[in-house]
């Protein structure tokens, strides 16, 4: 499997070997495989086909794909620069693309980067067009090492809005969502229809999936997780590996990188490390770390994930023992960012938790997020970044510093060697080396395929929680449903209430038996759905609905719900403090991204709701304030949890059924 394949061959590349005469070389046995190329020749030989990548007439090693990865990765290192190698390990933005075109030259090209991170929301055809004219130009280079395009998850609206129009990727619930379905099987089926779409366009590799547990309910980035209990999260993410990679790495997989570790949750006050007021992970409560946090990674190296990113913050002092081999006599951790924490990669992560794969730095952790190391010179901080594990840098837009920390003998080159090996080992394995290209017709289908989001919305339906019903309001039933004249708002409803008009025409467009009304007094029945958020780069971590996450209307919603019997949907991003919006409503459903059509087919009836709370929800300010922000809300005192007028306390698995 990949992560053997990369201890095999890091073990033989800790020095360069001679390079032998082809027929001298392990030959295995393969099946023809499919070669393209756009700008270099191709050499054929008994019927099969190979690509010319470095343009001299003949088949090299690395050229071969009837032979082993080791001996390939051999061979092309032999070949490479010290430029070319410091080259790859870094990871940069998509090259600008102006009508259609990609703009070059590029600089990151140029400087032989050949990881770049896509961001773009095109249909997947047009990213397929992209894609493709990015690998004609690394075709094109001396050795026609092929480009790796990353993106964020994109199936789900966490860091990228989906877009639900034709030719986007198959739409699901955010991970709280899948969370909340308890269906492990189904997150391994979403990996797998995922992985396709993504190849198809072109896409090999992920920043994802989170194995951080929600612990702190005032982080920002709580929506990017599976929840809080760290046995759930471990079986998601055990299986959104599975289902992303397959069993091996191959031309079929979407590669990922877990983040963030050891775990991004232990916050304090919600405070991120993407800025100095949250540059440290603290754990005030003894052997959290370990109890919580650990879990999920050891799932996701069980799960031979191909990479792992650390966080940019430091483990603080100020903790209590987490039963760890302390780095001195004095001090329980070094504080310094976990990119360059040697204590924590190769002393932890690869020693003590047998990782194999390669150790992907977030983006600028070294350059301006280098908590703990802000005194170091560039050089120093790399150096001390990859002689701490790090393998490749994501947001370097100048490999400059890796250079000059190998000439001034600060990285050894062998390092820097055995960092491109992994790179180098994921690119061929994901069968780049052969045919990088992609056919836009094709991802177009896959992405429109109509099988592919039947399934997502299934997802969609099992991940509702119903959280209250009084007197059996729901379901609106076939029978009563005529009776019922439903007043319809969204909140925050968008500019010119555009969000609340969107929600009442896929209400209507889903279920025609609904009268939607536009005036609460022409009204008996209500449906208000309420989306807070937070911005993490505001920096202004809170929970409370209202002005501080987007909801400016908190009394209307209150007023329409003594009004007439109101079904009260919250979108679960966070933890929300919902103290003001459940008491006086009829019934309350938790989504986590869910599309309206779900929602409105659990009004109606058409299934039983199954979904189970991923995360605790608080029950005030004051047990926001108090709680641990290193232990979930299950293990905190009974009075953390918010309990609501009908007695019923919205903790960790909670939900309710028709």
């Amino acid at each position: 499997m990949y992560s053997r394949y990369i201890r095999n061959t890091v073990l033989c590349m800790m020095a360069f070997v001679l390079v032998l005469p082809i027929g001298q070389l392990e030959v295995h046995a393969q099946k023809n495989v499919h070669v393209e190329t756009r700008t270099k020749a191709i050499l054929k030989m008994e019927g099969k086909r190979f690509r010319d990548l470095n343009d001299n007439g003949k088949l090299d090693p690395y050229e071969n794909w009837e032979l082993s990865t080791e001996k390939r990765v051999e061979d092309l290192l032999s070949q490479m620069t010290l430029e070319e190698k410091v080259g790859i390990l870094t990871i940069n933005e998509f090259p600008k693309i102006q009508e259609g075109t990609l703009v070059l030259p590029n600089k990151f090209l140029d400087q032989h980067t050949r990881y770049f991170i896509y961001r773009e929301m095109p249909s997947a055809n047009v990213i397929a067009n992209h894609t493709n004219q990015l690998q004609v130009a690394a075709e094109a280079s001396r050795l026609g090492i092929p480009a790796v395009v990353i993106s964020n998850p994109r199936n789900h609206p966490l860091t990228i809005p989906v877009i639900e129009e034709p030719g986007q990727f198959s739409h699901w619930p955010d991970t709280l969502g899948l969370a909340a379905t308890r269906d492990s099987a189904m997150v391994r089926r979403f990996g797998e229809i995922a992985a396709k779409e993504w190849r198809a366009a072109g896409i090999h590799k992920m920043y994802g999936y989170s194995a951080d547990v929600a612990t702190d309910p005032l982080w920002a980035r709580n929506q990017e997780t599976f929840g809080e209990h760290p046995e759930l999260v471990s079986g998601m993410v055990y299986n959104v590996i599975k289902g992303f990679q397959g069993d091996e790495l191959n031309e079929n997989s979407v590669s990922l990188t877990t983040r963030h570790f050891p775990g991004g949750g232990a916050r304090a006050e919600g405070r991120d490390p993407h800025f100095k007021e949250g540059q440290y992970n603290i754990y005030p409560t003894p052997g959290s770390l370990l109890k919580y946090h650990i879990p999920p990674f050891k799932a996701a190296i069980e799960a031979e994930t191909t990479s792992i990113m650390p966080y940019y913050a430091y483990p603080s002092n100020k903790s209590a023992e987490q039963g760890l081999p302390h780095f001195s006599p004095n001090q329980q951790f070094e504080e310094v960012a976990f990119a360059l924490n040697e204590q924590f990669i190769n002393g932890y992560l690869r020693d003590e938790l047998k990782f194999l794969g390669y150790v992907n730095s977030d983006t600028s952790a070294v350059i301006d997020r280098a908590w703990g190391a802000q005194n170091l010179s560039l050089e120093q901080r790399f150096a001390k970044a990859i002689n701490a594990g790090t393998n490749i840098f994501s947001g370097v837009p100048n490999p400059k510093p890796i250079i000059n920390a190998v000439n001034q003998g600060l990285v050894k080159e062998e390092q820097i060697n055995r960092s491109a090996t992994y790179i180098l080992t994921e690119m061929m394995k994901l069968g780049l080396f052969e045919n990088p290209y992609v056919d836009p017709e094709q991802a177009l289908t896959i992405a429109n395929n109509p099988e592919s989001q039947k399934v997502a919305d299934d997802a969609h339906r099992r991940s509702v929680v119903l959280l209250r019903n009084d007197r059996n309001l729901l379901p609106l039933q076939d029978k009563t449903i005529s009776d019922v004249r439903l007043y319809v708002e969204m909140f925050p409803g968008g500019e010119n209430g555009q969000e609340t008009k969107k929600l009442k025409q896929k209400i209507r467009n889903h279920d025609r038996s609904i009268t939607i009304v536009d005036k609460i007094e022409d009204a008996t029945h209500a449906f208000v759905w309420v989306k807070p958020f937070q911005d993490l780069f505001a920096n202004k971590p809170s929970v409370v609905i209202g002005p501080e996450t987007g909801v400016e209307q908190v009394d209307q919603i209150v007023k329409i719900q003594q009004t007439v019997p109101t079904i009260t949907v919250i979108n679960f991003s966070n933890p929300w403090l919902i103290n003001r919006i459940e008491p006086n409503a009829a019934a309350v459903i938790g989504t986590f991204g869910t599309k309206t059509e779900a929602v409105v087919e659990l009004i109606r009836g058409k299934f039983n709701p199954v979904g189970r709370l991923p995360i605790s929800i608080p029950a005030s300010q004051e047990a926001v304030k108090n709680e641990a922000g290193d232990v979930p809300g299950y293990d905190e005192a009974p009075s953390y949890t918010y309990q609501d007028k009908a007695g019923n306390r919205y903790r960790y698995n909670f939900g309710l059924t028709y």
